[in-house]
């Protein structure tokens, strides 16, 4: 019982995370984050803390893929492969969605799988390593390179991408998700993945170092107009995603932290109940989930807003919030469904599947 509550409480984390990036994604393109109403406002909690736990519950199901005590040198060999297949799948299909979502994740994800395959077996303290060097070498590069460069922030385009210097500056620099430092998360992931999180301590420890990291930065990022008046320095603690200065990372951990803790604790109350099932089934789908809603979702969206998708985002036109919420809140009931129903006769969702045939 102890394995099926770690795996759903997993799962339920992975659920909650596509949802958040539904909001995320969609208010990306046809709202706005300068809405003040509360709604806006509302939406607005979702941005960072969604994308950033969908790379550390990536980690965690790679490490979560190989986490047996003992490997032959052969089955190593074999379970390498599999994730350098897999990295180099989700790569291409990232690059060949970025040409329609230049936020795309995926070609990210790929090459924080390939990194991954040279740390997959060494001891766990050195994934929290990996975690503080990569932190470490993107505050150094923001000292020699300017974070701006290659951005134009009005329409959040990145106007070189596809130079060689632009494409190389934005996957492991100043990208939406570049190596360096987003690969933290998914390091971070891989140590979460070690754990046993059949213990109680664990659940508990993990929450507490969450809490601890995400409400004193969080209050320090709130507090920070009025306590000092220096403005690089305000603007340093307020950052939110680009760049992703250290306390937004630290602040994003940290919540991460406390929700995957949270769902690995909670889950276990409810094991038998058919909606968490269903719900976690939903989890076991986000690739799925994630190009659907990148492509039928913004072409569905478009047509009842009739906002126009374009390549462009961040536009000055926009939709209500409250369209935006309920939107999203739709998409994931029918990604709900839509999980249900495939469950009955496949067991994985149809890109999980056509994944894992290519890297089998």
């Amino acid at each position: 019982m102890g394995n099926k509550s770690r795996i759903i409480g997993f799962d339920l984390a992975r659920a909650y995370a596509i949802f958040g990036m539904y909001i995320v994604n969609f208010n990306m393109v046809f709202g706005s984050y300068n809405d003040t109403s509360p709604v806006g406002k509302f939406l607005s909690l979702f941005s960072g803390n969604s994308s950033t736990i969908f790379v550390m519950l990536a980690g965690m199901g790679i490490a979560l893929m190989t986490n047996r005590p003992h490997y032959t040198a052969e089955e190593r060999k074999k379970l390498r492969h599999i994730v350098l297949k897999r990295a180099l799948f989700l790569f291409v299909l990232g690059l060949l969605l970025s040409i329609w979502w230049p936020a795309d994740i995926l070609h990210f994800y790929g090459l924080y799988l390939f990194i991954a395959t040279f740390l997959l077996f060494l001891p766990t303290r050195y994934y929290l390593i990996a975690s503080i060097l990569s932190i470490l070498v993107f505050h150094v590069l923001l000292l020699i390179i300017p974070f701006e460069k290659g951005w134009n922030f009005d329409t959040l385009e990145y106007t070189d991408l596809w130079s060689i210097p632009g494409f190389i500056r934005n996957t492991f620099y100043n990208g939406w998700n570049s190596v360096f430092p987003w690969i933290a998360y998914f390091t971070t992931g891989m140590y979460l993945g070690r754990l046993n999180w059949t213990l109680l301590i664990t659940k508990k420890r993990v929450f507490l170092l969450g809490a601890a990291l995400f409400i004193p930065v969080t209050i320090l990022q709130i507090c920070a107009q009025n306590i000092f008046t220096n403005k690089e320095l305000i603007e340093i603690i307020t950052a939110d995603y680009l760049p992703p200065l250290l306390p937004f990372l630290l602040s994003t951990i940290g919540f991460g932290l406390m929700l995957i803790a949270g769902f690995m604790y909670s889950s276990s109350f409810f094991l038998e109940n058919k909606f968490i099932q269903n719900l976690a089934t939903t989890g076991q789908m986000t690739l799925t989930h994630y190009i659907a809603h990148l492509t039928i979702g913004m072409i569905i969206f478009s047509l009842l807003s009739g906002k126009p998708y374009g390549a462009k985002i961040n536009q000055t036109d926009s939709v209500h919030p409250l369209w935006i919420l309920t939107f999203s809140i739709v998409h994931f009931i029918f990604s709900y469904y839509f999980s249900k129903i495939w469950k009955t006769k496949y067991k994985n969702g149809p890109l999980e599947t056509l994944m894992r045939k290519i890297s089998s």
